[in-house]
């Protein structure tokens, strides 16, 4: 028995619905020549599978531009620089300092030979610019002692005792000209004249010393404040025109002799100093010191140049084609 007719058309109907609606969702009814997603992905892994990178001409291979092992930062910095110049400074110093120990040495001996010799009188008139060639030369001089015109140098430190020394003009006789001469050192408690009535000599005494040159100030110590009687230093030049003497210098000289240091403190009478030659020597340390320091940093320089990098400072430089 045939369908209804009815039933047939309601068939065709769903049928013809369904179709029109796959057709649209595809995207081939728009763009024929589109592909879907999914088979697009597809195509993609087919090809990669079969595609090999050696077959693009424009690949490089890393046998050709292989990777290289670097050290990262400069080799030579600033700092290697700066620590190159210092055990050459190291070493020209230290030879200055051979230099130098060679001519203290000549120096002193040409003093201690001079000490030996016997005392000159000294003459009525001591022409200044000749002091040089008789420094550390013994003389002695007769005349009066100017207390009146007295300096104290100070402070000044013997055997543990704050104290000073006494500077006094000596006054020759006629036509002699006037001198400074450093009595010595006497303890702070005595730096009133009244305090020390034995050290402060009336009368013509003999004075014998150490001719010296004048010395030049330490720029640490201050300026001498002769207006309220206070010298740090032994300025020649100034204590000479302030007493109307000569720009010449004697240091009194005593028998190193322990018991007389005591007796003469005891007494106020100024501890002068010993002929001999006080002049620091040490030149042999500062050479044994800056020869050492140049040793030393020239290894530190040789281990720095020489010190390979370690997995820490390498790096792999990657090239730019990769």
């Amino acid at each position: 028995m045939a369908p209804p007719l009815s039933l047939l058309h309601r068939t065709a109907s769903a049928f013809w619905r369904t179709s029109s609606r796959i057709l649209r969702s595809s995207p081939s009814s728009t763009h024929p020549g589109s592909i879907c997603t999914r088979c697009r992905r597809q195509q993609q892994i087919r090809f990669s599978s079969n595609h090999q990178m050696a077959d693009d001409p424009r690949w490089i291979s890393v046998v050709d531009h292989p990777a290289q092992i670097v050290r990262t930062g400069q080799k030579h910095g600033p700092g290697l620089i700066i620590l190159a110049l210092i055990p050459i400074t190291a070493f020209a110093l230290g030879t200055w300092q051979v230099q130098r120990l060679d001519w203290k040495t000549k120096l002193i001996a040409k003093f201690e030979d001079r000490l030996v010799k016997p005392p000159l009188p000294l003459p009525p008139q001591v022409d200044p610019d000749a002091i040089s060639e008789f420094d550390y030369r013994r003389v002695y001089a007769k005349g009066h002692l100017r207390h009146d015109q007295e300096m104290l140098i100070g402070p000044r430190m013997h055997d543990g005792q704050d104290g000073f020394l006494v500077v006094t003009p000596l006054e020759r006789g006629k036509g002699e000209s006037t001198v400074l001469v450093n009595r010595g050192w006497i303890p702070k408690r005595l730096q009133n004249q009244a305090d020390r009535p034995l050290g402060v000599p009336r009368g013509e005494v003999t004075i014998e010393g150490l001719l010296r040159e004048p010395w030049k100030k330490n720029f640490f110590t201050p300026e001498n404040r002769p207006e309220e009687g206070k010298f740090y230093f032994p300025d020649v030049y100034q204590m000479a025109e302030l007493t109307g003497s000569q720009p010449v210098w004697i240091e009194e000289t005593m028998v190193p002799d322990l018991v007389e240091a005591y007796d003469r403190e005891a007494k106020g009478i100024p501890i002068g100093r010993a002929a001999a030659v006080n002049l620091r020597n040490n030149h042999t340390q500062y050479i044994f010191t800056w020869y050492g320091l140049s040793l030393a940093t020239t290894i530190m320089l040789w281990m720095i140049v020489r010190k390979r990098p370690n997995e820490a400072v390498r790096r792999v430089r990657q090239n730019r084609h990769w």
